[in-house]
């Protein structure tokens, strides 16, 4: 499948995927917010219209950016080889669990395990990359995940197991990942048939939704809210997947921990509490997120020095 991702104004590939992966964080975290303000819709009314409104802006900007190439590269792929039609059938089906989870936790008061999935989640993925890629973390980042593991170590330990939401997330996203680069299909043309195929079953979700269509007309500021929500989560998946191929899965991981620090605000501002016990989960993630940041300036800094 030919690579045309879109160019970056970024100094390098790791630079892209920086960038990148920081905006896809703070757009995930807007999202996680901006789902509770669709009242009176249901977790899965929110999951049919955000990937009914998605679909249509992600196919614009790969229009607009010049990119739809890449997705005549992969249906004609696919079309070539049966082989991957189930490839895309599991990826899709675990992208389509992954958004449906997104928005439906904290719709339904369960925004703490879904964050709990999304703390443990990079951690996976820095097992993952150093045992199924052989990455090369530096001191910092090693000290980061080391910190990370002894957060997720004591919350395992106070909540004596893992929430079924926790794993999915935990669990799902790193298999899809691992999936999507064996097969080559880890770029934005693979990600537009995971949404071609999430489509009509979203379209259901709003068809036989416990909201319907009625709804606009007693809530006629769903129709933007919509819209916003389309826009932000083409965004903010286009970021994801850019960030996936752009860094190694190990960095990549870690540089998710920005997203759960974001989503435990959200959680907080929708009246969620930290018990005191809790803080000895939560602080040692900060604190790693926070030398995940030294580590970037650090190396942005001596980038420069040597171009100098």
């Amino acid at each position: 499948m030919t690579d045309s991702s879109p160019v970056i104004p970024a100094a390098n590939p790791l630079g892209r995927g920086v960038v990148v992966s920081v905006l896809a964080s703070v757009l995930f975290g807007f999202l996680y917010y901006f789902s509770t303000l669709l009242h009176p819709l249901s977790g899965e009314d929110v999951f049919g219209w955000r990937m009914t409104a998605t679909f249509p802006f992600m196919t614009l900007f790969l229009v607009l950016s010049g990119q739809w190439g890449m997705v005549w590269d992969a249906v004609r792929r696919v079309a070539g080889n049966w082989r991957l039609i189930p490839v895309v059938l599991f990826t899709s089906t675990m992208m389509g669990f992954q958004l449906w989870i997104f928005l439906w936790g904290p719709v339904v008061g369960r925004a703490l395990p879904v964050s709990q999935g999304y703390f443990l989640l990079p951690l996976v993925m820095v097992v993952v990359g150093r045992v199924l890629y052989k990455d090369k973390l530096t001191v910092l980042q090693l000290c980061a995940a080391l910190l990370a593991a002894v957060g997720v170590g004591h919350e395992l330990i106070a909540t004596g197991g893992l929430s079924w939401e926790t794993m999915l997330v935990a669990f799902g996203y790193p298999l899809y990942f691992i999936v999507r680069r064996h097969f080559k299909t880890d770029n934005l043309g693979g990600l537009w048939m995971d949404m071609a195929l999430i489509f009509p079953v979203a379209i259901a979700f709003v068809v036989f939704g416990q909201a319907g269509f009625g709804v606009f007309g007693e809530h006629p500021d769903l129709y933007w809210k919509i819209v916003v929500l389309g826009a932000v989560s083409a965004a903010a998946l286009s970021c994801y997947i850019l960030a996936s191929k752009y860094l190694d899965f190990s960095l990549f991981g870690l540089l998710s921990y920005l997203e759960p620090v974001l989503l435990l605000v959200v959680a907080l501002l929708l009246g969620e509490t930290i018990k005191g016990e809790e803080w000895f989960t939560q602080a040692p993630i900060w604190v790693a997120v926070g030398l995940l940041a030294v580590d970037g300036v650090r190396q942005v800094l001596a980038r420069r020095k040597r171009i100098v």
